[in-house]
Parts: structure tokens; sequence; C-alpha cells
């Protein structure tokens, strides 16, 4: 008789009740809780450090207040886009760029408005202007020469803003003969200014038209004496008239 072959029967797996997986689960999530707590009391998870660089008119500890960041804060819990939107409504920055680096490092680049003129306060100190518009306080040692000074401005005047702003547009080399800038209002020009140079010449013009003529001032300043140069709706320049001569005190003659 032929030989029958028992089939071998595979050892059955133990099946682990289902109770006992949702058990497993729940002891899982506990302990991924556990050190999700204990990471985030731990230092790993604070700022530790903050570095600001490129502000020279604001300190650290001014921009951090206004940046709403702290040394222990939680790290996570910063929000660049926030921290920058907040900085770059302080009046002399012109934008903030936010960095983090874990562990702990928030890392903050400053770009400040340029200075475009300078101003007396009325205790006598200097004043920057920036190209915002703003007036901060400097010394004298720190201001360069080749900015002009505003001189008899109101401290709201809007006109004073639109001035800074053109200034920024113009290169260094084009105002620095510019030593001082006044109002000079009309009824036809209201951003009207009156503007003299190191050059001797007294220039008129109006804030708006400023940035288109600004060119045709360095060619009057550059190829004529000293006099009036007018760059209003038409451009015109007056030679300011010598002065006579001091006149001699005559000897007195003696008669024989």
């Amino acid at each position: 008789m032929p030989k029958q072959q028992i089939p071998v029967l595979k050892e059955a797996r133990p099946k682990i009740p289902k109770t006992a997986r949702k058990i497993l689960f729940v002891l899982i999530l506990l302990f991924a809780a556990l050190l999700a707590v204990l990471f985030f009391r731990s230092p790993l998870s604070k700022v530790s450090q903050i570095d600001f660089t490129g502000n020279t008119f604001n300190s650290d500890k001014q921009l951090m207040q206004k940046a709403g960041l702290e040394v222990g804060a939680q790290f996570f819990g910063v929000d660049p886009e926030r921290i920058e939107s907040a900085l770059a409504e302080v009046g002399t920055i012109k934008s903030a760029a936010v960095d983090k680096t874990f562990p702990g490092v928030i890392r903050v680049s400053i770009t400040e408005h340029p200075t475009v003129a300078y101003e007396l306060a009325a205790d006598g100190g200097l004043k920057a202007i920036l190209a915002s518009g703003t007036s901060i306080p400097v010394s004298a040692s720190g201001i360069a020469v080749e900015k002009p000074i505003l001189t008899h401005w109101d401290e709201k005047d809007p006109i004073k803003v639109k001035l800074s702003e053109a200034l920024v547009d113009i290169p260094n080399s084009m105002t620095s003969d510019i030593s001082e800038i006044m109002p000079s209002p009309t009824p036809s020009f209201p951003d009207r200014i009156k503007m003299y140079t190191r050059s001797k010449f007294e220039v008129i013009t109006a804030v708006s038209l400023l940035r288109s003529k600004v060119e045709y001032l360095n060619q009057v300043t550059e190829m004529q004496q000293p006099g009036i140069i007018t760059m209003l709706e038409a451009d015109s320049y007056e030679p300011f008239e010598p002065e006579p001569p001091p006149e001699e005190d005559n000897p007195p003659t003696t008669q024989e």
C-alpha cells in the first residue's frame, strides 16, 4: 500500500489580544508625552542666546523689548515673521531678518535707514535725519560732514519727511555741496525750500522737484560764479553783485 503523507501543521502564532494592543498603544503615547514634557522643560527647548547685528541707533535691549524676545523663552515658540514685522515698525529700521539655529540661538540682522541730513535740536544738540524722516540724537563726533543741516523745520512737518525720502535717492556726490536746507513755502509751492551750498550759492527749489533738478544744480555750481539759482517750473541763474572795493582814505594834503 502506498504510504500516505501526513500534512505538516503550521505552528499557530499566538495572537495579541485587542485589549493588550490598546494598552501598548496607550503606553507608547504616555511615554512620548513624558519625553515631550521633559524636553520642553529642559534647557534644549529654551532660547539661550540672542544676537543682533547692524543696529547702531537702538540698543540690543531696546530691540529685544520691541520684538518680544527674551532668553529663556520657548525656542519653538519664536515666530521669525512676527519679529521681523515688529522690528520694521521701528523708525530707524528699514528691514530685519531673523535666523533660528537649534539649540536655542536667535540671530537678528538689522538694516537701518541711512542718514540723509542733520538737524539742530532745541537744546543745541545734533540730530541725524534718516531716510524715513525719523530724528535720532547723535554726537558731534559721529556726523558725516558731507550731509546738509536742516534748519527752521517744524518737528512734525510732513514736508520734512518727503525731503528725507528725496535726499536718499540722490547720490552723495550730488548733495555733498549742500550745507543747509530750510523751508520757504509759498501758495504756489507749499513744499518750496531754500538751500545754501558750500560753494556760496543760494538755491530756491521745491522738494517735489529736487530729484530732477539736482543735476542742473551741480552743473551751475561747477561752471558759474556764486549767485542765486532758481529751480522751479523754469530754471534761472543770477550771479551775486560784486561788492564794491573798500574806499581808501585819502591822505591829507598840505598847503604851502
